[in-house]
């Protein structure tokens, strides 16, 4: 299959890789790349085609090393790798990288609930030594006086923002942000369906009806094509004997015919996994419980119901209503403000308030500040303190329907440029 390689991908990693093997006089080249990005845009296998290309070795790790019950074992093991692709130099006589895949969910802080261990510091700080020594890296109980080769390191994230921030510091990381555009796009959805013989104005069609889905979309949706197939063996064989026509089988291995590929058939699928997705979403029951856990550890627990909580505001008590007509502490909040939060809480709707800085923003990556079912007092109170603390970030209000978990409403009530929508 001929996939596609991104010319600003392939631009980037192979200046990156060949400074690191170049000596530049006077020049201090950073040893770490961070490609970062969005979920699902197809950074590590971009990455792969690059090495493919140039005839780059590339020694793997990935999140789930950098955590072990044992302390010190994950610095250990990244040392232990970076000497494995310096010996790959030495011995084959050709380029290598060592690449760490998806390294904010094995060494970032993703939220107040993800546990700081000593592991974590140690990864970091190794990284760090090895950026500002890349000739001299050490295995514990032993030294070398003589220098290993310079090997360049490729590591992947979502947020690279979650990384303790001296080690993504310019002249130790260097950034790339990958957001592929239209004709990315289009490329690596060509390359998907080659095989398949798709016209490109259908490949065009189908990546501008869903701008918004990530590469590994398509790809679920070609693998999504082939259900009825697989189905219909399940069906002839029986279920109780799939297994051993599947596995370890004396017969033929099945045959798969060409499925259905034309772009209505494609639309029609991809419209029922886009609805898989935001059901998911609407869901956010994972706020809940983290909110839950929260409360317990802070020993906020409250077994009385909301509704007879009294709340003060402006000397008096509100009735235990679904909204509250009052008036805010400050003059944060508009009355538009207030009006849509009552318009929300009278509906009956839980009430949500999100907030997320300009970067997220493009990618709707949205953080739980809060939510509220009756007490709208609270509620004002708790959008007031989000305004206060995120003056710099978009504020929205969520409408949830308590039935059955689905988003109603989202209205921004603030942007970053001190508007309010």
């Amino acid at each position: 299959m001929n996939y596609y390689i991104s010319p600003r991908f392939i631009d980037k990693l192979s200046v990156h890789i060949t400074k690191n093997y170049l000596n530049i006089p006077s020049v201090k080249v950073p040893l770490i790349l961070g490609v970062h990005g969005r979920k699902g845009e197809g950074k590590s296998f971009q990455c792969e085609l690059v090495f493919e290309r140039m005839g780059v070795e590339a020694v793997y790790m990935s999140a789930g090393e950098l955590e072990s019950p044992d302390a010190g074992d994950p610095a250990r093991l990244i040392r232990l790798r970076y000497r494995e692709a310096a010996d790959i130099v030495k011995v084959r006589g050709k380029m290598a990288v060592l690449m760490i895949n998806d390294i904010d969910a094995g060494a970032g802080r993703v939220d107040q609930f993800t546990q700081y261990t000593v592991n974590t510091q140690l990864v970091h700080g190794t990284l760090m030594n090895i950026a500002d020594n890349p000739t001299n890296v050490q295995l514990p109980g032993s030294y070398e006086i003589e220098p290993i080769q310079r090997i360049p390191i490729i590591v992947t994230g979502n947020d690279l923002g979650t990384l303790y921030a001296p080690l993504t510091r310019d002249g130790r990381m260097e950034k790339f942000f990958w957001e592929p555009d239209r004709d990315d796009r289009i490329g690596i959805v060509s390359g998907i369906f080659e095989v398949d013989h798709i016209a490109r104005r259908d490949i065009e069609q189908l990546v501008d009806s869903f701008p918004d889905q990530s590469i590994d979309f398509y790809g679920a949706l070609r693998s999504r094509l082939y259900d009825e197939q697989v189905r219909k063996l399940i069906q002839d064989v029986g279920l109780d004997r799939i297994s051993m026509r599947v596995v370890n089988s004396a017969e033929a291995p099945p045959e798969f015919h060409k499925p259905d590929f034309t772009l209505s058939h494609l639309l029609e699928l991809g419209q029922l996994m886009v609805g898989e997705q935001k059901r998911l979403k609407e869901m956010r029951l994972v706020d809940e419980y983290n909110r839950v856990i929260g409360n317990r550890k802070l020993g906020e627990v409250n077994m009385m119901p909301t509704a007879l909580t009294p709340a003060k505001s402006n000397g008096h008590t509100p009735p235990a209503s679904s909204s509250y007509s009052g008036q805010p502490s400050s003059t944060r909040l508009n009355p538009e403000m207030v009006s849509e939060l009552n318009r929300i809480l009278g509906q009956g709707h839980r009430l949500g308030i999100e907030y997320v800085d300009d970067r997220r923003f493009r990618n709707n990556s949205w953080s739980c500040y809060g939510t509220f079912q009756t007490d709208g007092a609270k509620a004002i109170a708790a959008l007031e303190s989000c305004l206060a603390d995120h003056t710099q970030d978009y504020v929205r209000l969520v409408g949830i329907d308590s039935r059955d978990r689905r988003r109603v409403i989202e209205t921004i009530v603030q942007r970053p440029n001190g508007k309010h929508a």
